[in-house]
């Protein structure tokens, strides 16, 4: 799995550190070059300006009551493909993200990889993109 990953720009957005840090292993684990992670909008958005992102991995609820929709809607804007990574399930992403794989906390490093290389890697296995599957 990992040579279908290796090399890809993933930007992480996630509030909490420890998780934000769980990710990042797994990622790195995997040859991925990991951007972030950040736990804002704001900074999300600030980096899909200078980076090259390739996929993107999205806590729903980040800190402050902030979701992280205005990053779903900017990389569906540039058909990058993403995943939500949450506790709160598919129950807790809006209807008209239907389509997008949903990563449920807590989760197992083989679960993380096998969304990253099935939703994120390769034009032929980029589903996440909002209104696609």
């Amino acid at each position: 799995m990992a040579e279908l990953v290796a090399g890809l720009r993933l930007l992480v957005v996630e509030d909490e550190a420890l998780v934000a840090m769980l990710i990042e292993d797994i990622l790195l684990d995997l040859d991925c070059v990991v951007i972030g992670p950040v736990g804002t909008v704001a900074q999300a958005l600030a980096l899909l300006h200078v980076e090259e992102i390739d996929g993107a991995l999205l806590d729903v609820n980040l800190g402050g009551g902030e979701r992280s929709y205005p990053v779903a809607d900017a990389l569906a804007a540039r058909d990058v493909p993403f995943i939500f990574v949450t506790g709160y399930g598919e129950t807790g992403v809006e209807r008209r993200y239907a389509p997008v794989t949903v990563l449920q906390k807590p989760f197992d490093p083989r679960s993380l990889e096998r969304v990253v290389a099935d939703d994120l890697a390769g034009s032929s296995a980029k589903p996440a993109r909002a209104g696609r599957r």
